[in-house]
């Protein structure tokens, strides 16, 4: 082999060991901070409305409902109805998480406080409430509507709703104006659980 055939033999082997480091940069930044992969909606780690840290890989292997909630909207008395529904479904293995935005009409204002309080007196709200978070893309978008938002689906207003299958996975996807009873929701629920 002369010089010039090893030279150029050497430098590409060093150029693709540079795109296998930088490959392995550009990967290791789309981490989350606990240092795994995202690769499904109980990967994630969020805040609950009173502050705390929350992991809701504590609900891996459940079915869950996510929604956008919302206070002063026309779509705010569904609490009502989500409600029944997380009584009627926990049991079987279902969970309902709210997950407050002021994103659509600023329909939010209120603070973790004021919003835990309006949920608990006007609809006797048990399910668990997360910290307000911005659903829409952009800078400050939640990293959980982030990852949600993959699905190809993100909300267009207040109380849209995701089912996850209890593999993480985004099964379905209803907007706003499908009622927590409506039968569609249900069913799909229903065969999350059965899967």
């Amino acid at each position: 082999m002369t010089t010039m055939n090893f030279a150029r033999t050497f430098f590409s082997a060093v150029a693709v060991a540079g795109l296998f480091a930088a490959s392995a940069a550009i990967t290791s930044a789309q981490q989350p901070a606990s240092g795994g992969k995202v690769n499904s909606f109980y990967d994630l780690k969020t805040t609950s409305l009173d502050g705390k840290p929350a992991d809701l890989a504590s609900y891996k292997g459940k079915v869950s409902l996510v929604v956008n909630v919302a206070s002063k909207c026309g779509y705010t008395p569904q609490y009502e109805g989500l409600e029944k529904l997380y009584r009627e479904m926990k049991g079987k293995g279902v969970t309902l998480l709210g997950f407050p935005s002021n994103d659509f009409g600023a329909q939010e204002p209120g603070t973790a406080e004021e919003i835990a309080t309006f949920c608990k007196n006007t609809y006797d709200v048990t399910f668990p409430l997360f910290s307000k978070g911005q659903t829409k893309p952009g800078a400050g978008q939640s990293q959980v509507y982030a990852w949600l938002g993959k699905s190809g689906n993100l909300p267009a207003w207040n109380f849209s709703k995701y089912v996850i299958g209890k593999d993480g996975k985004v099964v379905a996807f209803f907007p706003s104006k499908t009622t927590p009873d409506s039968p569609e929701l249900k069913a799909a629920l229903e065969k999350a659980l059965a899967q």
